[in-house]
């Protein structure tokens, strides 16, 4: 298989895998936000999971992704060490969350206690079992992904989502509230990792050739090259969860769930970029470490093209539509997630940019330099959230990280054009077209949307302007349809 069809089938694929896990996770939002919580409970249950997924990171310690690393190496070069490389990482990740499960559950009542909120201390015992399954559904995740199995990668995702969706709806119609709803993410994240050990050990496993001994000193090379992913997973945890932490402290948890709407729409806007940059930042690694770094530029680029092409119009048309997707998808009770909405539409776009970036450095072995300007970025972030969360509300949360990520992100790109050489000239030229294109497509949804009435005339108006879009960057040569179709199919 070429390089080119290697690619689109793992675009495929993660894409696949990363639709069905955001759709049910955005159906089962819906739900519970709409039919089944309170917007109390709903705002509980994420302040919960926001929590849990502060603690969570010294479950693995950047473990799994040090693997994935030293086994995409070692397979191109000795392959009887892989599986002592998978052996010891798991090892070493099913022993830490074990533990760090544990302190959750035996210190809830004091965490509840501390912040003053008594509903958080059942939720918090489950975070053991999030804990726990959570690391061996990611872990068994990279591991397909080191060794280019990305379509099942995508397939553990969807596998997530549709039980973590099921399980979820069924405790809580059940009578457990947003006990139920959390016991759904243990239970689809338990099935997932059932699942990818399995077929991981049967189809990826048992192919590589044993042998007797690790080589010294390969302990210690995964646990130091660790070391700098710990910081950067550690760092983008207290990114991405302390701001809703923040929030549940300085507001209450109808304010979380308002904050939360609003980064998981923003959030699913970015999938398909996510599948992207995960299935070419081995590929950009691998390229990388055959010393053909013109391919390996060629891979990157074309993917920040199109990543640039689809979200700077995305996220013109996100703020616009940003009070109607609050109104008719989610209720009324939810009308102060809008306005954070429209702020987090620059978060979308960052983040795009990043899904195709951060992975990729890891590849290349510069997880150092990204480690550091996450940890900066981070604080800077957990800072900004204290000054502008008191003084604007839940804006101000929405604020703060859409500045510290561009940050992050701009940063990261420097780095990769350290590496890779980018055409800087041409990328400015792209960027420039698209916000072009970007501006036409928006007047002309903003002339709509005295129109929209409800959920259907709202995804007519977004139809017009995905057309208004497509037809624009057609004619202006940016979009190649036929290829396009040839990658899709």
């Amino acid at each position: 298989m070429s390089l080119t069809d290697r690619i689109a089938t793992g675009v495929k694929a993660s894409l696949g895998g990363n639709l069905v896990n955001s759709l049910a996770n955005g159906l089962l939002m819906v739900v519970l936000a709409r039919y089944l919580l309170t917007p109390s409970e709903f705002g509980l249950l994420h302040y919960a999971l926001s929590i849990i997924g502060v603690v969570a990171i010294l479950g693995t310690l950047g473990v799994p992704s040090s693997a994935a690393r030293y086994v995409t190496e070692l397979a191109e070069t000795t392959p009887g060490q892989v599986r002592h490389v998978v052996r010891f990482s798991l090892g070493i990740v099913v022993l830490l969350s074990l533990i760090v499960g544990a302190a959750i559950a035996v210190g809830s009542p004091i965490i509840a206690d501390r912040l003053d909120e008594p509903g958080l201390a059942p939720l918090l015992v489950l975070g053991a079992g999030y804990v726990v399954c959570n690391t061996l559904r990611t872990s068994f995740g990279r591991l397909f992904q080191s060794v280019n199995r990305v379509a099942w990668s995508g397939r553990l995702t969807a596998i997530s989502g549709i039980t973590r969706l099921t399980a979820a709806i069924g405790l809580v119609l059940a009578g457990f509230g947003a006990a139920g709803a959390l016991g759904g993410y243990v239970v689809g994240f338990a099935v997932t990792a059932l699942v990818g050990g399995v077929v991981f050990y049967r189809g990826s496993y048992s192919s590589f050739p044993r042998t007797t001994e690790m080589a010294d000193g390969l302990r210690r090379r995964i646990l130091e090259y660790s070391v700098p992913l710990t910081a950067t997973r550690g760092a983008n945890v207290l990114d991405k969860r302390i701001d809703t932490v923040l929030v549940g402290i300085f507001l209450t948890p109808a304010a979380v769930g308002f904050y939360t709407i609003a980064k998981q729409v923003s959030e699913f806007g970015s999938i398909p970029a996510q599948s992207l940059g995960y299935t070419i930042s081995p590929t950009v690694g691998e390229q990388s470490a055959r010393e053909d770094r013109s391919r390996a530029r060629r891979v990157y680029e074309a993917s920040l093209r199109h990543v640039l092409l689809l979200y700077v119009p995305g996220m013109v048309g996100l703020i616009l539509v940003a009070g109607p997707v609050v109104a008719y998808v989610f209720g009324p009770e939810y009308d102060g997630a809008a306005p954070v909405l429209q702020v987090m539409a620059g978060f979308m776009l960052v983040n795009a940019v990043n899904k195709v970036t951060s992975d990729g450095l890891d590849f290349l072995g510069r997880a150092r330099e990204r480690a550091i300007v996450k940890t900066i970025t981070a604080v800077a972030n957990f800072l900004l959230n204290l000054v502008l969360i008191p003084r604007i509300g839940v804006v101000g949360a929405a604020i703060a990280t859409v500045i510290t990520y561009t940050v992050y992100t701009v940063a990261n790109v420097y780095i990769i054009h350290e590496e890779l050489e980018l055409n800087v000239a041409s990328i400015g030229r792209l960027l420039v077209a698209t916000t072009g294109i970007a501006v036409v497509m928006g007047a002309v949804v903003r002339v709509l949307l005295p129109m929209v009435t409800g959920l259907v005339t709202l995804l007519l108006v977004v139809g017009v302007g995905v057309a208004v879009w497509a037809a624009l960057a057609t004619l202006g040569g940016l979009l190649d349809v036929k290829r396009i179709r040839a990658v899709l199919t």
